[in-house]
């Protein structure tokens, strides 16, 4: 299926949901639960906060989905920006935050733990991603992780990496700028 078809479908899906149509809600959740969870995974290290944030972001995707503008973004990009939120509102609260110096020690059993999805879509957008990150400088990729893996916020990341605020404020913009460029198409 062409990324197009798929996005159009996606579209159309969405303007289902906000008919009530919860046909729709299940062939999008089928579509899209599988690199949702990976994202929240990634950033909440944590399997059973993980599977409740799926559940949290897919119902506000059924309760705000009148709220999509397609001009501003695909489907996908707005599903994964609701998934990112929750995770960070999941690691912001009580014990999630505790589990965060947990994540680096088991990285190969999540990844083990993950969902498998046999999805091409799903793995290109994954190589474009790992691929538009690698080619982002050291100083440009280290607080985009902070910031978007581990839910920290610009003033937290100064600190963590002994920087003015205005320098980290100024290499995530940047580095946000180089990735829309590199991951145009997907976006």
């Amino acid at each position: 299926m062409s990324e197009e078809k798929s996005v159009r479908e996606d579209q159309e899906l969405i303007q289902r949901m906000a008919s009530k149509d919860a046909g729709a809600l299940d062939v999008f959740y089928q579509r899209h639960s599988g690199v949702a969870f990976s994202l929240i995974m990634r950033m909440v290290g944590n399997r059973a906060d993980a599977e409740d944030v799926l559940m949290d972001v897919f119902w506000q995707v059924w309760q705000q989905c009148h709220r999509y503008d397609a001009s501003r973004g695909k489907p996908l990009a707005w599903l994964l920006t609701i998934a990112r939120t929750r995770s960070i509102d999941c690691i912001r609260s009580s014990a999630s935050k505790q589990l965060k110096n947990d994540q680096f020690e088991s990285q190969s059993e999540r990844t083990a733990s993950s969902p498998v999805t046999d999805s091409y879509i799903t793995g290109d957008i994954r190589n474009a991603v790992q691929q538009a990150l690698g080619a982002l400088s050291e100083q440009q990729r280290t607080p985009l992780e902070l910031a978007y893996f581990q839910g920290m916020s610009h003033t937290e990341i100064a600190a963590a990496l002994g920087q003015p605020l205005g320098t980290v404020k100024d290499r995530i913009r940047t580095g946000m700028v180089h990735l829309r460029k590199a991951l145009k198409a997907y976006l």
